[in-house]
């Protein structure tokens, strides 16, 4: 099954990630994992990330040191709780799983996030590796914009969750510009709200609260906006979208009076990307230490939207966030530092797969739910089989919509309204090489399948059927630009994905041995508020026939890669 690829053996480094020297360099998990929030229990880190409208949602990663972080599973099985997240949809672009928040209490793990379009729910678990529950709806869509985080007070044996209520609840009381944030009581469960909530701050993009008891203060961090606002720092100013990361504190109660104080901020490491909205986490030597994203404003993070590890100093009890560069009391990101904890082995999420198991590795996402009838481990063990699915009308609730979450480009095209389309992240932003072996026999006339990069675009490498059963291989750009190629007479098709930066080319091979480049070189990017993605796809548009097996997957990067 592996003979024409070489196995990983050994971890290995690059330029992010875990150094191997007792260092490392941020990001270290250089990938799209927007909107963190860790959970520590025993001697182990629990992540959550959103990943928006993509099925399974709220991947779970864990970590032994911070620096090293590999795969859980996922907190949401599918996207259940909307049509719109079906495969016969796939009209929730961008909307989803969003910034949530993971807690464990009294035994009980807990995933709280905003739908955007539904409101905030709760699922839970006995076991972070599940099985969650089904999601538990506690406040509307109408009250509430976005990112919750909750907290049990053991003192008072009360709970509360903060959410961005933006300006759904806003009246002409509040002259204050911004979202506003309100704290709800909770029942002790966790799983319903039980007062009408209290406002506790008003700011510019304010949100990604995170509540904290400590030292004789209530802590509230959270992100704001800095649109018009000179306080960037040293950093480059963009004045659309810059970010700085805000904590509120408060001796009288969690609601408060609170002050204020901005604790990070752009700096020399990442001068073009602001650094916010992250979670606190102590190591064993009592040391603090805070993992955020860096956000997708200026350059080209094509990536998506990756995590930094910075250390934690307080002065005064308040928390400096990475390096003082100019003495000016907030942080700026750190590049390189000491790890936290040392002695764990290097590590990184799964990329790799040869489809021996029986279930699909939690390194795979499929775009909105998945036609379950229609993909299989089983019907050929070893391979991953893609049964070829109609495309869905290009009419009003199917496919993207254009609105400010989504780009106009190519959103009419028919691959975003293309079933159990599979795939995953890239990993870093310098170089990067996917490999995928393709089995053909088992493709049908009219029927598409192959290779697809995409994010804020699309590139397709793959063969097409004609009517009369010759297979053709071909190449499609994001604008629905064309260009078909030679015969495929062999049952196997290697396809080879190359970036350098954000340029990227295609390759074929029939051996996998000799490869010839096919297509043009093209631009991946950030859009539909996802990062570039690695995967296959597979569709036909007269009768559903056909399907196409993925034998392996390899992809090799610059950066960590585990044994």
């Amino acid at each position: 099954m592996l003979e024409e690829k070489t196995k990983q053996n050994n971890p290995k480094v690059g330029s992010w990630g875990d150094q191997g020297d007792g260092t490392y360099v941020n990001p270290v998990l250089n990938a799209d994992y927007p909107d963190s929030d860790i959970e520590q229990v025993g001697d182990t880190y629990y992540m959550i990330t959103s990943k928006q409208h993509m099925s399974p949602g709220m991947p779970i990663l864990e970590s032994k040191d911070m620096v090293n972080w590999t795969n859980v599973g996922f907190g949401f099985d599918e996207l259940s709780w909307a049509p719109e997240y079906s495969w016969e949809r796939m009209n929730g672009y961008s909307f989803g799983v969003w910034a949530g928040d993971l807690a464990y209490h009294d035994g009980t793990w807990y995933i709280y996030q905003v739908d955007y379009q539904h409101g905030l729910m709760v699922t839970t678990a006995k076991d972070i590796r599940g099985p969650w529950s089904e999601p538990i709806m506690m406040l509307p869509t109408e009250k509430v914009l976005d990112d919750p985080g909750v907290f049990w007070d053991e003192d008072t044996k009360k709970a509360y969750v903060i959410v961005n209520t933006g300006e759904k609840q806003k009246d002409a009381s509040n002259t204050i510009e911004g979202n506003e944030n309100r704290i709800y009581e909770m029942s002790w469960d966790g799983t319903k709200i039980v007062d009408e909530g209290r406002l506790v701050h008003t700011g510019i993009g304010a949100e990604a609260a995170k509540i904290y008891k400590m030292n004789g203060y209530w802590y509230i961090f959270m992100a704001e906006w800095t649109i018009g606002d000179p306080s960037t720092g040293l950093g480059v100013k963009n004045p659309k979208n810059d970010r700085k990361q805000l904590v509120l504190r408060s001796k009288e109660s969690i609601y408060g009076p609170y002050e204020s104080k901005v604790v990070l901020q752009k700096g020399s490491a990442f001068n073009d990307r602001s650094a916010s909205q992250g979670a606190l986490m102590q190591a064993p030597d009592k040391s603090w230490w805070y993992m955020h994203q860096l956000v997708q404003n200026d350059d080209k993070p094509f990536q998506g939207r990756p995590q930094c590890l910075q250390p934690v100093t307080w002065v005064d009890d308040w928390p400096i966030i990475g390096i003082d560069e100019n003495n000016d009391g907030i942080g700026e990101p750190v590049k390189q530092y000491a790890k936290p904890i040392n002695g764990q082995a290097i590590a990184a999420p799964l990329t790799d797969d040869d489809f021996s198991k029986s279930t699909l590795g939690p390194q795979w996402e499929w775009n909105h739910n998945p036609r379950n009838s229609h993909w299989s481990l089983t019907e050929c063990p070893g391979r991953l089989r893609l049964k070829a699915v109609s495309i869905l009308p290009n009419e009003e609730n199917y496919g993207p919509n254009i609105n400010q979450w989504t780009n106009n480009d190519g959103s009419d095209e028919d691959f975003w309204r293309a079933p159990n389309t599979l795939s995953q992240r890239v990993m870093g932003t310098t170089t990067g090489t996917a490999v995928a072996k393709f089995v053909l026999d088992g493709m049908e006339p009219h029927q598409q399948a192959g290779f697809v990069r995409f994010g804020g675009n699309y590139n397709l490498l793959g063969v097409e059927v004609t009517p009369s059963g010759e297979k053709n291989l071909f190449y499609k750009g994001s604008q629905g630009e064309k260009i078909v190629g030679p015969t495929i007479n062999s049952d196997r098709l290697f396809v080879r994905s190359t970036n350098n930066g954000d340029q990227c080319r295609y390759e074929y091979s029939i051996d996998g041995l000799i490869y010839k480049e096919f297509g043009p070189v093209f631009t991946i990017s950030f859009g539909k508020w996802t990062g570039d993605r690695l995967g296959f796809f597979c569709w036909n548009n007269e009768d559903e026939s056909g399907y196409i097996d993925v034998d392996w997957f390899t992809y090799d990067y610059d950066g960590p890669k585990g044994a």
